[in-house]
């Protein structure tokens, strides 16, 4: 084990288990078949940290991708979506597709990122906010949306009730990267308040 940690460093089990005690999160030990997960109360709502894997087959061939995601349900109150996500090369080919982005009128932000919706004055009031703009600076990689729900084979949320969730190919192992994560989650949820796209009062909803 010495050999191992000297060659890749902590585990990814290590790093989280330093990163709850550090701000206060429970760490899930979901066996085998579960996988383990780290939760976070924020207020009324539960933030999830956890990784999955996808299998991609092409032709004879297969390989896996790793992925960190940070989720948490909320009530929606007005139905309001949002997606964002770093610009890069292949944006300019999704406009061309007709894809749409919003602007928030800061150009330093705006020539950063993709930000698309359903309600362009909520767009603006929620990515407007400096500390969400700084948080998602923080970030090298950002597929941020609000999703109503994951699939057959996943959670089902009630009527009125979606997700945020962030993804990024990896596994996360910098307990400064993690921290602001949460962050990032927990100034959303107080924003979405602020601009009633969700309840302060939510009913604990965990995934």
């Amino acid at each position: 084990m010495g050999l191992w940690r000297q060659l890749f460093g902590p585990s990814r089990e290590e790093i989280w288990r330093q990163f709850c005690s550090e701000i206060g999160a429970d760490y899930v030990d979901g066996g085998f078949w579960h996988g383990d997960k780290i939760q976070i109360c924020h207020g009324q709502w539960t933030i999830t940290l956890d990784t999955y894997t996808e299998t991609h087959h092409t032709g004879k061939s297969s390989s896996s991708t790793t992925y960190t995601r940070i989720r948490a349900p909320f009530v929606n109150k007005d139905g309001f979506r949002f997606t964002i996500y770093r610009r890069s090369i292949f944006t300019g080919l999704g406009k061309l597709l007709g894809m749409q982005d919003v602007e928030i009128g800061i150009p330093e932000f705006d020539d950063a990122f993709v930000i698309k919706g359903n309600d362009e004055e909520k767009l603006r009031a929620l990515f407007s906010n400096p500390r969400i703009q700084k948080l998602l600076e923080l970030q090298p990689a950002v597929h941020f949306s609000v999703k109503d729900d994951e699939g057959w084979f996943a959670t089902s949320f009630p009527e009125g009730v979606d997700e945020l969730c962030f993804a990024v190919v990896g596994v996360i192992k910098d307990i400064d990267r993690l921290k602001s994560l949460y962050y990032l989650f927990a100034e959303v949820l107080n924003t979405l308040c602020h601009i009633g796209s969700a309840y302060e009062d939510n009913t604990q909803l965990e995934l």
